[in-house]
């Protein structure tokens, strides 16, 4: 057993406030991307790719549309939900050091992809995977990183000059820290509570 992955995993936080704006060493970010890179695909598709976003004005415009989505979101709360939601802060996309959109491409490996046939989707799992790969990494070098939802994907498709096909999956706020919540901000702010393993645990049967 590998005491440090566990530790790692138990680490790992949805970053948005804690920031610092510091540089990333390019090594780090490379076995950052290099373990992303390594997620298991279906079909060794490797669907993925990754856009690194630094520009100061494109991170202005994406941030402005997701404050856009934001609102729209709060719209649609109750009175109390709103200002709950009002103080969690949903992403850090300007003050972290750099954006790293991930994306998924369906047409990679096809037109036959091994092991898609029956579940399309597969590939888009396999995109996550590599996510869940770099958000470990990441953790493991000290790094935080932030994964922004609020936003319209033909918007980010647009801004990044993504092709049509291709699915942008995350914008992830990446960057050094100054530091990491002990507790998950939905859970500090009261918005959600981390569901009990027990509860998600079923015996031969979703009903048992």
């Amino acid at each position: 057993m590998s005491a440090d992955l566990y530790d790692v995993i138990a680490r790992r936080r949805d970053v948005r406030a804690e920031f610092s704006g510091g540089p990333i060493e390019p090594d780090a970010l490379d076995r950052v991307l290099g373990a992303a890179h390594s997620a298991p695909s279906v079909g060794h598709s490797q669907p993925w790719d990754f856009v690194l976003v630094r520009d100061p004005l494109t991170r202005a415009r994406f941030q402005e549309h997701v404050q856009t989505e934001r609102a729209t979101y709060a719209a649609t709360l109750s009175e109390d939900d709103r200002e709950r939601f009002e103080r969690i802060k949903v992403e850090g996309v300007r003050e972290s050091t750099v954006g790293i959109v991930v994306t998924y491409d369906p047409d990679r490996g096809g037109p036959q992809v091994l092991g898609r046939h029956a579940i399309d989707d597969a590939g888009l799992y396999s995109t996550c995977l590599a996510i869940q790969n770099l958000w470990l990494a990441a953790t493991a070098e000290g790094l935080g990183v932030g994964w922004v939802s609020f936003y319209r994907e033909p918007f980010l498709q647009g801004l990044l000059a993504i092709p049509p096909r291709v699915r942008p999956v995350a914008w992830l706020c990446v960057g050094p820290v100054t530091h990491v919540e002990a507790v998950p901000d939905l859970e500090r702010h009261g918005w959600r509570q981390r569901r009990p393993l027990a509860d998600a645990i079923h015996h031969e049967s979703y009903r048992s």
